[in-house]
């Protein structure tokens, strides 16, 4: 069993003051938490939804990092391993709309070449976005049952994350590239959410793993969570989430991203086996990102709260390394 504080009931991320609530920092099966975050600061907030389907790999952003929006949208033929994206930057974050809570509300991006709405539900998520050749128009039912990792990571009562991942969730819908449409197969296609409300160091960097298949899914971080008592990994078996409380070790190639990632701790021994690997940098002084996201496949275990260890082999997903100052 985990270590970490589990939160059962409705919290405030942050105090009147703004400061991190210490009530806020544990972790939930459910979103709990509201993130009220005040002030000019470095305050990030973003939705990213993920999509894997047979065919393509898909990736929808809308943020506000203070200074500025920033939403993209990418698609990745799997066959052929084109990427069509695209992706504005829009100063002040101007017509953004990002809800204080996840799960509730609408999100909402208006303006310059990526235009996104997501409208969230008890029922589920619904997601259209253009940028470029590409339109999307999905759903993500949200199954009775089923659970997500939420958790706060603490810095200091100023520097402070809170993140919700939500992996395995169905998905059904379509999407177009240029003239074609796409049909988005249920049986085997999977989205994932990352949900992101904080106060972040103005530097940092961070490692994120997601896969997803029938039935099992796994959630793997590591780096920006060192040392906070926080983590943000999970193993998701049939809808119910099994927190994970160690530490994991990230062992990769910097030199050559497709070469197998290893992650492993008391209850993980992944292997991830990478397929394509996309690239992203900016690089404008005091601001800079480098964002290393490849996709591919999972090999290994994770064990459950009693300790039995599921196969993960076949879980389709990504894991990526993102170097940030911001």
């Amino acid at each position: 069993m985990t270590h970490e504080r589990e939160i059962t009931e409705p919290v405030e991320l942050c105090r009147p003051d703004g400061r991190l609530n210490p009530d806020a920092v544990g972790w939930t099966r459910r979103p709990l938490h509201r993130a009220d975050l005040r002030g000019w600061g470095r305050r990030k907030r973003w939705e990213y939804w993920g999509v894997v389907t047979p065919g393509h790999i898909l990736g929808v952003v809308a943020s506000s990092l203070d200074y500025a929006g920033v939403h993209s949208v990418y698609l990745l033929d799997r066959a052929t391993g084109t990427e069509t994206g695209t992706e504005a930057v829009v100063p002040l974050a101007r017509g953004v709309v990002l809800p204080d809570r996840s799960g509730v509300g609408r999100v909402e991006v208006g303006s310059g070449p990526v235009r996104v709405t997501i409208d969230q539900s008890p029922d589920g998520t619904t997601l259209r976005a253009t940028g470029g050749d590409v339109e999307i128009d999905l759903t993500m039912p949200l199954p009775a049952g089923h659970e997500s990792l939420g958790v706060v990571v603490p810095w200091s009562s100023r520097r402070f994350q809170y993140t919700v991942k939500d992996v395995g969730r169905p998905v059904r819908g379509r999407f177009r590239v240029g003239p074609t449409w796409y049909d988005v197969p249920v049986a085997d296609s999977f989205a994932v959410l990352d949900h992101g409300r904080g106060k972040w160091p103005y530097a940092i960097v961070w490692n994120w793993a997601a896969g997803s298949g029938p039935g099992r899914s796994v959630q793997l971080g590591g780096a920006w969570t060192d040392g906070t008592g926080s983590t943000e990994n999970a193993l998701v078996v049939d809808g119910r989430l099994h927190k994970i409380g160690d530490e994991l070790r990230w062992r990769y190639d910097r030199s050559d991203w497709l070469r197998p990632w290893r992650i492993t701790g008391g209850r993980v021994d992944v292997t991830f086996h990478p397929f394509h690997e996309r690239a992203a940098r900016t690089n404008l002084g005091v601001v800079a990102n480098e964002t290393h996201q490849c996709f591919g496949h999972f090999t290994g275990w994770a064990a459950t709260d009693d300790g039995k260890r599921i196969d993960l082999d076949g879980l389709v997903g990504w894991a990526e390394e993102a170097r940030n100052r911001w």
